[in-house]
């Protein structure tokens, strides 16, 4: 005998693994499954990928969870919608009745909500259109949008059924212009908060909000139901990883998916269409809000113990901004999270998001406790082109019930007049030294109603320590003139209402910061690899001008030669 060793059983995978083999173009019979790039990433681009398959391969699919499209009207004897179809989440408020059927024109603008349901619970393998991210989920329409809209009608349709319902996607907003301030009113308002504290049998529905499609000049932060604590807002990305030329600054967008742009290469979006028809045409924020309706079906279905604030925790830890790195605006929080203005915290990512919130891994997150701060500064005057700086000193709330550690959102609220009011530009600077544009120029909005108790929302603090002194910036960006009065702008208030929470543990473990230094490293790295590229780039450019330019010399010399061969 010359050697013996105990042997141990090994596991073993066959790799033609289910994973890979839903990858295929021909994985599904539906006919337009071969074009939804933005889940089976046919690019082959490295953290491009919204991770959905591998949730299907352990047959997660959104079974069990109810999703109800506010919009326009579902066409729900749709042949890809009729068997997911929910008549218990389903109304019409235009019409008070029960069927949210769209209203049908000769143009076919009533497809939108049609559009959006489809992206959600679009059935699988029955050779039609394509396939939905929770082909198993229960699917909804609130028709509202096709007609008179009120504040009344609006409480309807976010309450509508709020202890059935288990996520409302909403891809409508205030018009996009870069001139409209408008948000929920009082009634709708109260039916968010409602259905936020009753909802899920108390743990909460989900709100996911399209940010808004005003491109550079808006910002969703003048969207009070884009920039609201209660809605996850999802902005887009392209399938080449570039910033969609409609896509808005704002610091109170969380994530992003999937969605078209402006070149054919940037591929759009399959769902099902108006007349039992499908579409690859489907764009905007409004194709990325249910794409990530579909993704938090796969979630509650994983783990339905999970809270609103759960979703959101979850969200800023295991989006993905590595692919995304070539965008400009990527800037590190005190709290160790990569964040962008454009994207939130990255790219939804539905296996990451299923695997943190495993049952015997996830720790619900401590009660809310929200932590008002008032400045004592007050009736600032600023003039044409100056500046204003507003301190807030926040104390935690310490020794008493709302004390914390561990910021979530963070809400400035102001009341300032102004006779134009799209030359403002609003900072925040936390204890942390993280600075946040809350509002950036509106060249539009040339409204003299300035800001009136308005409240600017950010998670781009997320994960820090509130304690010390907040600085508020408001500048004016119009140049003095001669003619500027320092009674031309003043600032009536501003007060500081964080919404906070301890801090938050899963199972004892570590994940966020352990993600976040992965990410962070990662990141870099990408980050130094693409500036080293674009050097080199710019360098072979130069040499190409440099040679461009010999060979003409060249030419032009030999052409004077062949003229004057004895000049």
């Amino acid at each position: 005998i010359l050697w013996f060793e105990q042997q141990q059983i090994r596991k073993r995978a066959k790799r033609n693994s289910e994973v890979l083999q839903l990858y295929r173009k021909d994985a599904f019979s539906d006919t337009l499954w071969s074009e939804e790039w933005y889940l089976r990433n046919p690019r082959s681009l490295k953290d491009a990928d919204l991770l959905v398959l591998p949730c299907w391969a352990q047959n997660i699919t959104g079974n069990g969870i109810v999703v109800t499209v506010l919009d326009d009207g579902i066409e729900w004897m749709h042949d890809d919608l009729r068997k997911n179809y929910d008549p218990k989440a389903s109304g019409d408020l235009n019409d008070n009745d029960e069927d949210p059927r769209p209203r049908y024109d000769p143009s076919n603008e009533n497809k939108h909500g049609t559009r959006c349901a489809g992206e959600i619970a679009m059935t699988a393998n029955n050779n039609i259109c394509g396939v939905g991210i929770a082909f198993n989920s229960k699917i909804g329409g609130v028709r509202m949008l096709d007609g008179p809209i009120t504040d009344s009608l609006e409480a309807r349709a976010l309450g509508f059924n709020h202890k059935y319902i288990d996520i409302y996607s909403a891809s409508w907003g205030p018009l996009d212009n870069g001139m409209t301030l408008d948000g929920p009113g009082t009634l709708s308002r109260k039916a968010m908060e409602l259905s936020i504290k009753e909802g899920r049998d108390g743990k909460g529905v989900l709100y996911v909000w399209a940010s808004g499609n005003g491109g550079h000049r808006d910002n969703c932060n003048c969207d009070g139901y884009a920039s609201s604590i209660y809605t996850i807002s999802i902005s887009s990305i392209t399938s080449t990883m570039m910033k969609p030329w409609y896509v808005e600054y704002c610091a109170s967008t969380m994530a992003s998916t999937f969605s078209g742009g402006l070149t054919l290469s940037e591929g759009k979006v399959v769902t099902a269409d108006l007349h039992n028809e499908c579409t690859d045409q489907h764009s905007g924020t409004s194709a990325s809000a249910p794409m990530a309706a579909g993704i938090f079906a796969l979630l509650l279905e994983s783990n339905p113990s999970l809270t609103w604030r759960d979703v959101q925790h979850l969200i800023t830890w295991t989006s993905n901004p590595l692919g995304m790195n070539q965008n400009p605006g990527w800037t590190q929080n005190a709290g160790g999270f990569w964040v962008n203005p454009s994207f939130g915290f990255g790219l939804l990512n539905a296996m990451e998001l299923i695997n943190a919130a495993r049952p015997h891994k996830w720790k619900t997150v401590p009660k809310q406790h929200i932590c008002k701060t008032a400045t004592t500064e007050s009736n600032k005057k600023l003039e044409d082109g100056g500046e204003v700086d507003i301190l807030v000193s926040s104390d935690r709330c310490e020794n008493s019930s709302n004390e914390v550690m561990y910021l979530e959102h963070i809400q400035v609220v102001m009341n300032i007049d102004h006779t134009h009011r799209g030359d403002l530009e609003i900072w925040v600077i936390s204890p942390s030294g993280t600075k946040t544009n809350l509002l950036q120029k509106r060249p539009k909005d040339s409204s003299s109603e300035g800001f009136k108790n308005w409240s600017f929302m950010s998670v781009q603090t997320w994960g820090e320590d509130p304690l010390g002194t907040w600085k508020i910036i408001v500048k004016d960006t119009v140049p003095i003139t001669p003619t500027s009065s320092d009674e031309f702008l003043k600032l009536s208030t501003a007060e500081l209402n964080s919404i906070l929470n301890t801090p938050t543990r899963i199972s004892g473990t570590d994940y966020a910061p352990t993600y976040s230094t992965k990410v962070r490293t990662k990141l870099e790295s990408a980050r130094y690899k693409y500036l080293l590229r674009q050097l080199k780039e710019k360098e072979a450019e130069q040499e190409r001008k440099w040679q461009r330019q010999r060979d003409r010399q060249l030419r032009k010399w030999k052409n004077q030669y062949d003229r004057y061969p004895y000049y």
